[in-house]
């Protein structure tokens, strides 16, 4: 009410001060900063690629064995997210509704994938999902075969994605607290529909987000993936790898071509995602 009387008595022509000065100054660092660190890059890896031409464009980016590498990295990506998206739930609730005995000791595990190098990941998962190995020798009696096959890749790729969902849900989770769920109870709601029609219509958009996170993560991973994938063609071989490759044989125009096969390819994946964020927005203020 204050700052709304002192708008009126302003004479007219004047400029009106921000209560939080700075913004040409901020705004112009985070325009310069965002360049220097994304547009100028993704812009050099376009730049690169066009100067190919179509033909060779085609003949990298959409050959036989990048179409394979493009629908492993893309469906394993997106499994892994969907199994996040589920368990991250899970393990988010928990953690936020429920005290236990170590629960501190669960919530710094949730960000082990953070802190853990890529790497060491990927030569962990590939010793215990071995035929060989502690998790692969139980398995492989019943013909299930984890390591050097695509499915080792969706474990990879749920392992390192999990962090994403559970820390984006977590927070949401907390803001609702247990008063709702009472007072849900208190009207007479049962227990699936106070998470149906109070819970979730909070929590979806973050979940989306955390999913989209999880994704992402997931379709640009290497350090893990290349030591449990087995890296065969046409079976379990991912499109980071053949940039990889590409860029070993000094061939740097194949390796931006694959690059902006996957960069376009994520961008519609996740302005998808974007949309439907948005819609259960609008929905939830409806």
């Amino acid at each position: 009410m204050a700052l709304q009387t002192a708008r009126a008595r302003a004479p007219r022509g004047m400029v009106e001060r921000s209560i939080m000065p700075g913004f040409g100054l901020t705004m112009g660092f985070t325009v310069f900063y965002l360049s220097v660190i994304v547009l100028i890059p993704l812009s050099a890896v376009f730049i690169k690629s066009a100067g190919m031409g179509f033909e060779a464009f085609a003949e990298v980016a959409l050959s036989k064995r990048a179409l394979y590498a493009y629908r492993l990295s893309f469906g394993a990506a997106a499994i892994a997210a969907t199994i996040n998206a589920v368990f991250g739930l899970i393990v988010a609730w928990v953690l936020v509704r429920y005290e236990f005995p170590g629960k501190r000791l669960v919530n710094a595990l949730v960000d082990l994938p953070f802190a853990l190098p890529t790497a060491v990941a990927g030569i962990a998962l590939t010793a215990l999902y071995a035929p060989n190995g502690w998790i692969g020798s139980l398995l492989a009696p019943y013909g299930i075969k984890v390591a050097f096959q695509p499915l080792g890749v969706v474990v990879a790729l749920t392992f390192i994605g999990l962090p994403f969902v559970v820390r984006t849900v977590e927070p949401v989770l907390a803001d609702l607290g247990p008063e709702v769920e009472e007072a849900a109870a208190s009207l007479g709601a049962g227990r699936w529909q106070t998470f149906a029609r109070v819970i979730w219509p909070a929590i979806l958009p973050a979940l989306a987000t955390g999913f989209a996170l999880a994704f992402a993560r997931a379709v640009g991973e290497y350090g893990s993936v290349i030591f449990i994938a087995g890296n065969m063609p046409y079976k379990s071989e991912i499109a980071p790898l053949l940039i990889v490759m590409q860029l070993e044989q000094y061939n740097v125009p194949g390796a931006t071509a694959i690059a902006v096969t996957m960069l376009l390819a994520s961008f519609a994946m996740l302005f998808a995602i974007n949309l439907l964020q948005g819609w259960s927005r609008r929905r939830m203020a409806a």
